[in-house]
């Protein structure tokens, strides 16, 4: 140990400042080592899997720079669908609502035909039940008048002919009278 203080100065101390020059050699060894050590195998590792991440990130921006150009033709395509579908849409209720009005329109005319049909018929059965009830009303005021002038006249009216122009002779004086 002494002959190791002696070196380290020349008056005996050692000094603090000042390594002693085994160090300084073993330190440049072993740094040496280390620094080949790091750059023959830290190193490639390190620029291997930063080169892989670089590669994977860029590969993924690609594939999500494509996939959102995908995505917004799909938008745009389904947009113009959209569209496509609305305008459709819009056509399919305007002719429904033509073929609506042509159809209410087309029922106003059959309903009305249908009502004018009716009235028709109804005046028809009026009439004909009219002229059966006038017809009546003749044979029975005949055959009442009849009997009541054979009263008032003392004597039978039972002969047709004779009957039959006093009903009409009477009817006829009525009917001038309104």
């Amino acid at each position: 140990m002494q002959t190791l203080t002696i070196l380290a100065s020349g008056d005996g101390e050692l000094n603090p400042l000042i390594p002693h020059p085994v160090e300084i050699v073993l330190s440049l060894v072993v740094f040496g080592l280390l620094f080949f050590a790091v750059k023959k195998w830290v190193v490639p590792n390190f620029e291997a899997t930063y080169a892989e991440r670089t590669s994977a990130i860029e590969g993924g921006l690609a594939a999500a720079e494509t996939k959102q150009a995908e995505a917004d033709a799909k938008l745009a395509e389904l947009d113009r669908q959209l569209s496509e579908a609305r305008h459709e849409a819009a056509r399919i209720r305007e002719e429904a609502r033509e073929q609506g009005a042509t159809i209410v329109a087309e029922m106003r005319e059959q309903a009305q035909a249908e009502s004018n049909r009716i009235v028709e018929h109804g005046k028809a059965q009026i009439e004909a039940e009219r002229q059966q009830a006038v017809t009546s009303l003749r044979a029975e005021v005949g055959t009442l008048a009849t009997g009541l002038a054979g009263r008032i006249v003392g004597e039978s009216l039972d002969d047709e002919a004779r009957q039959s122009r006093v009903v009409d002779r009477f009817l006829a004086e009525l009917e001038g009278a309104n």
